[in-house]
């Protein structure tokens, strides 16, 4: 079996593979621990933060060199009919959460930008569609290729999505502790699924990230967009999220605050906003376990334990990630999250996932320490749908099975 991931590839490269051939060798792949002596032509990405050309692209005014791979996108009128789901990508409402300040008895004002109204049901959707907008601008891909994605899940379903409609095949690589739900809607999409042990390191053997180095290798005309380093994922939320903000605010507001996954949202929404509204505060939520916050001795209480909030947080740091971009870093464990989504969907009526209830915590947090009132505006941007996570903290006997007996909010 492993010779056969030896095999060179040039003739096959020539020719696209059909969706059969490419899970058949997707799951020989898979069934086989990597060995580096045995595919010596697999590297695994390197990702050390930030990089001076990723900074530029992220920084007014940018490099005489650089194109938008697409202009912004607006969705059709309401009285215009569209040509598929991906013009509904993104250009998500922002709505004031005035019931669930009045519950918790506070003074300001707390607006929820909601981005399971996009197509896929959250901000990955964003980048998803515009990393393959890039690499088609770049000629490094076209529909009938295979990509392949490692993914906590939501970059999973905007790929899956996008490839639907684009005429991609998809691999999707995921740690087993996403939920069921975020499997079954790729699958449906058409994508092949491959998971990988939760507790495993990015650049260990048996990572997703590893297995998707491997399968680029071993499978003709396939592609790793990686939302860990591709500029497309900043570049998303600079030229677009960050936009639709301040539109809709007018730039009246004080306060920002995003959860950290890969960085990217975080990092390409504050530099614009930073820009534009520089009077804002942004303020980053990082899960507790995780080590993206800034100083590092944030991360100290649960470095590197498992927690049960999915897509947000990681165990290195993305280059996609400006750790500097925000004002202040906030971290938040598992059973404030999840008080703070089942409250949010209660008295605002807002199906969200559960990292929505970690970037609450974390504004309700700093409001609190801070004491912000009467006239101050705090963004929160909501990055999923509660779609994904039915059997999980929507469900009272899965929040006791798993230890989560606190009270309701």
């Amino acid at each position: 079996m492993l010779a056969t991931l030896r095999t060179p590839l040039r003739a096959l490269r020539r020719s696209q593979w059909t969706m059969a051939q490419v899970m058949a060798k997707a799951e020989e792949v898979h069934a086989v621990a990597f060995d580096p002596a045995k595919e010596p032509d697999v590297k695994i990405p390197q990702y050390d933060g930030m990089t001076g050309d990723l900074s530029a692209l992220l920084t007014e005014p940018r490099p005489s060199s650089y194109a938008p791979a697409v202009a912004r996108q607006e969705r059709p009128g309401m009285n215009a009919i569209g040509e598929s789901v991906l013009q509904y990508v993104g250009n998500t409402p922002l709505i004031r959460c005035s019931r669930l300040t009045k519950h918790l008895g506070l003074e300001c004002e707390i607006l929820a930008k909601c981005e399971y109204f996009s197509a896929g049901g959250s901000v990955k959707d964003r980048i998803a569609l515009r990393m393959i907008q890039e690499a088609e601008k770049d000629g490094l891909i076209k529909p009938g290729d295979t990509l392949i994605e490692p993914t906590s899940g939501n970059t999973g379903v905007g790929i899956c999505m996008a490839g639907a409609v684009l005429g991609y095949k998809v691999i999707i690589c995921m740690p087993k502790k996403m939920s069921g739900e975020k499997v079954n809607a790729m699958k449906r999409l058409g994508a092949t699924i491959l998971r990988t042990p939760t507790e495993a390191a990015w650049n260990d053997p048996d990572s997703h990230i590893t297995l998707a180095a491997r399968l680029q290798k071993a499978i003709p005309n396939s592609h790793v967009l990686d939302q860990y380093l591709n500029r497309g994922n900043p570049l998303a939320h600079y030229e677009g999220t960050a936009e639709e903000i301040i539109q809709q605010t007018g730039g009246d507001f004080t306060h920002l605050v995003i959860g950290a996954g890969t960085g990217g949202t975080l990092t390409g929404t504050a530099r614009k906003i930073k820009e534009k509204c520089p009077h804002v505060t942004v303020v980053a939520i990082d899960p507790v376990g995780s080590i993206l916050a800034k100083p590092d001795k944030l991360n100290d209480h649960k470095r590197l334990e498992a927690y049960q909030v999915e897509g947000i947080g990681y165990d290195f740091i993305p280059t996609v990630l400006d750790q500097d971009c925000c004002d202040a870093w906030l971290k938040i464990d598992d059973p404030e999250a999840f008080q703070h989504a089942r409250a949010l969907i209660r008295h605002e009526g807002m199906l969200i996932g559960g990292s929505c209830g970690t970037a609450v915590a974390g504004a309700h947090k700093y409001i609190k320490e801070n004491g912000l009132g009467k006239g101050h505006k705090v963004v929160v941007l909501l990055p999923d749908s509660s779609r994904n996570y039915m059997s999980k903290f929507m469900d009272d006997a899965w929040m006791q099975a798993n230890g989560f007996n606190e009270p309701e909010l």
